[in-house]
C-alpha cells in the first residue's frame, strides 16, 4: 500500500516566514487531505506558538543568528549550528519524508543542508526581492526555488525557478466583512477616511514614534486611524497617550487579531515592507504608504519597498524620516480619492494568486517521483 505524502516545512522567525508556511501547509492538505506535514522552527521563535495554533506538528532547533557585533559570542553560535545539524538529521531519519520546503528564516539551515545531503528533494520559497543569505546558500541543493519577484535570476539559476508569488493568510481574502461592518466592529465612523498603521508582529518604534509626534494633528484632522503598537510597545505608548486630551479618532491597540477586518476598515494602510504584507496588499489591492525597516539583513525592505514604488503602486517614507513626515503624509493621502485610487489600481496588478496552491503543486510532484 502506497504510504501518505510526508512533507517537513523549515523556517520561521517573523509572521512573514510562518504565514507563507501555514499557508502552504493548508494548501497540501486541501489537495491530499492524508498528507502528513510536520515543521521544523528555531527554539524560542514564534513559530513554536504560532504552528501548533495552526493545526500542526513542530520540532525546535536550538538555532540562532551570528552576532556581527560581538564575535566571540560565536563559539557558541557555531555550537548551536553542529547541534542543529545533528539533531535535524535525527528528525528528518525518524519523520523520513519525501520532501522538504524551505521557507527563510535559521531553521531552514540546517533542516534543508541535511534533507538534501539524505537525498531529499528541496524546494525554498524566497518571499523577498532581495534573496536572503540562507536562501542564496541552499539553492545549489534546492530542486525548485519559488519567488514572488521577477528578476530573481541574479540570485538562483533561472532553470530552478518558479514566479509564485507569496502565500498570504486565506482570512485575509476571505473576509465577509463589509467596510461599514468593519470600521463599526473597531469603534469608529463608517463615514471618515481610515488610516491603519501597522508596524508588523512585534511592532515598530519609528512608526509609534511617529503617531506620538503628531498627536495633535490627528486630533484635529478628520480622518481617523487604527494603531496596532504591538505587544512589545504597548504599555509605554499608552502611558504616553495619558500625557495627551483623549483623541477620540484614534483607536489604540496592541495587536488586531482579525487583520481582514482591518484592512476592509482601511482607506490607506501604513506599514513595514515586509515581503508577506506587500503579498496581502496586492492581492487586495490596498494602498499603501510603506516605511521599510532598517533593522534587516541586507536593506531588503527597502528593496521591496522599490519594487513597488517604481511602478507607482505605493508610496515610500525612510525611517529616518518617518517622525516628520509619515503621519502629514497619510493625513493628506487618505484624503485624496484620486491619488487613492490611482494606487489601488496600480498595486492589483502586481497581485500573484493562488501563491500557495501552485506552491503545494510543486512539493506533491517532486514528491511523487520520489516515491516513484
Amino acid at each position: 500500500m502506497e504510504r501518505n505524502l510526508k512533507v517537513i516545512i523549515s523556517g520561521g522567525g517573523t509572521g512573514g516566514h510562518i504565514f507563507p508556511a501555514i499557508s502552504i501547509a493548508n494548501a497540501i492538505k486541501a489537495k491530499q487531505p492524508g498528507a502528513e506535514i510536520l515543521f521544523v522552527g528555531a527554539l524560542g521563535r514564534m513559530e513554536m506558538q504560532r504552528v501548533p495554533a495552526a493545526g500542526y506538528e513542530i520540532k525546535g532547533l536550538p538555532i540562532c543568528g551570528f552576532d556581527r557585533k560581538n564575535l566571540l559570542k560565536n563559539v557558541s553560535v557555531l555550537f548551536k549550528i553542529w547541534k542543529s545539524q545533528r539533531l535535524a538529521k535525527k528528525i528528518i531519519k525518524e519523520f523520513q519524508p519525501q520532501v522538504a520546503v524551505g521557507v527563510g528564516g535559521y531553521a531552514s539551515g540546517p533542516t534543508l543542508n541535511k534533507a538534501a545531503a539524505m537525498g531529499i528533494p528541496c524546494i525554498i520559497q524566497e518571499q523577498n526581492s532581495y534573496a536572503g543569505v540562507t536562501n542564496k546558500l541552499l539553492a545549489k541543493k534546492a530542486e525548485k526555488i519559488c519567488v514572488a519577484y521577477e528578476g530573481m535570476e541574479r540570485f538562483f539559476p533561472a532553470e530552478k525557478i518558479i514566479l509564485t508569488g507569496n502565500p498570504v493568510r486565506q482570512d485575509l481574502l476571505e473576509s465577509t466583512h463589509s467596510k461599514a461592518e468593519a470600521v463599526k466592529a473597531f469603534g469608529l465612523d463608517p463615514a471618515k477616511k481610515t488610516v491603519l498603521l501597522v508596524g508588523g508582529s512585534l511592532g515598530a518604534r519609528t512608526m509609534n514614534e511617529s503617531v506620538l509626534q503628531h498627536l495633535d494633528a490627528i486630533a484635529e484632522s478628520s480622518v481617523q486611524m487604527i494603531w496596532q503598537t504591538g505587544k512589545y510597545y504597548y504599555s509605554a505608548m499608552t502611558e504616553e497617550l495619558k500625557k495627551h486630551q483623549p483623541i477620540e479618532n484614534l483607536k489604540v491597540l496592541d495587536f488586531v487579531s482579525d487583520m481582514g477586518a482591518a484592512y476592509k476598515a482601511a482607506d490607506l494602510v501604513v506599514s513595514r515592507a515586509g515581503a508577506s504584507s506587500i503579498s496581502e496588499f496586492c492581492l487586495i489591492g490596498k494602498p499603501v504608504i510603506l516605511v521599510p525597516s532598517p533593522n534587516v539583513a541586507e536593506d531588503h525592505q527597502t528593496k521591496n519597498a522599490m519594487a513597488l514604488v517604481n511602478k507607482n503602486a505605493a508610496l515610500y517614507v525612510k525611517d529616518v524620516e518617518a517622525r516628520e513626515q509619515l503621519i502629514p503624509l497619510a493625513i493628506e493621502t487618505v484624503q485624496n480619492e484620486q491619488k487613492l485610487h490611482e494606487l489601488s489600481e496600480q498595486i492589483l496588478k502586481m497581485a500573484l494568486p493562488g501563491s500557495a496552491e501552485i506552491i503545494a503543486d510543486e512539493v506533491i510532484r517532486l514528491a511523487e517521483r520520489r516515491r516513484g
